[in-house]
């Protein structure tokens, strides 16, 4: 009997093998530059068994890679894509020449935030991250243009409803410190809609000035400086899913 977990599309076991992203795998399909089992594949719909089919790309044979974990400290102005359509910084510019093997983020960050980011070649820990069933944390520090009552904190600790009718909840939210006219809050999320944090402020006409991922389960950004990365240890990646 086949094992279901060894057989994906072409395209997707080329990434899983760390060789490129998915996109960038089916362009090398297409252009007929992939073998499987030595012949020319040129259909990004092939079904392939990673433990037996043998893949090739420019006539060298795919090694499954190493797998890297890393976080990065994301500065703000950066997008998180390979590449941009816009021609904009990407998160890339961090790794430039400085890591070879292809990785992708796990999960994003906004242009205008920044933070912790994580990046991996390995498919099957970064799914476990982002499965909402996993109920991973994410630590965000906010500053605000203006100082909140504990009515306002109130109302972002019990959901606050969108312009679209969507509720945005956290898992908590508190005050930090407090300026003469800005505020800073620590804001808790267990699940990642599109720009959870910023819609929150929005629907109450509160502007944010910065946006800081700080922790990722147990796993903190500490005084890793912006813009630049390192590899996690055994025991960083167990502080991910909180122990």
């Amino acid at each position: 009997m086949k094992n279901l977990k060894n057989i994906h599309s072409l395209p997707r076991a080329i990434s899983k093998l760390g060789y490129c992203s998915r996109s960038q795998a089916e362009q090398l399909i297409l252009a007929g530059r992939v073998k499987v089992n030595s012949k020319v594949c040129r259909d990004p719909h092939r079904r392939v068994d990673l433990s037996k089919d043998k893949i090739e790309i420019d006539n060298q044979v795919i090694q499954p890679t190493e797998k890297i974990y890393i976080a990065l400290n994301k500065p703000k102005g950066l997008v998180t894509t390979l590449r941009d359509e816009k021609n904009r910084d990407t998160v890339y510019k961090c790794f430039e020449g400085k890591i070879h093997t292809y990785i992708f983020p796990v999960g994003r960050l906004d242009k205008a935030s920044e933070g912790l980011l994580l990046f991996t070649n390995d498919t099957e820990w970064a799914n476990r991250i982002l499965d909402p069933e996993n109920h991973i944390t994410k630590t965000y520090h906010v500053k605000i243009n203006q100082k909140i009552n504990e009515d306002v904190l109130r109302q972002i600790n019990s959901g606050i409803r969108d312009s679209n009718g969507e509720v945005l909840e956290v898992v908590s939210a508190k005050i930090l410190r407090e300026g003469t006219k800005t505020c800073w809050l620590e804001i808790i999320l267990d699940e990642g809609k599109n720009r959870h944090i910023r819609r929150i402020f929005e629907s109450l006409g509160i502007e944010v000035l910065r946006l800081i991922r700080v922790a990722i389960g147990n796993l903190e950004l500490g005084d890793l400086k912006k813009g630049e990365f390192r590899y996690l240890s055994e025991k960083d990646l167990k502080k991910v899913f909180g122990h």
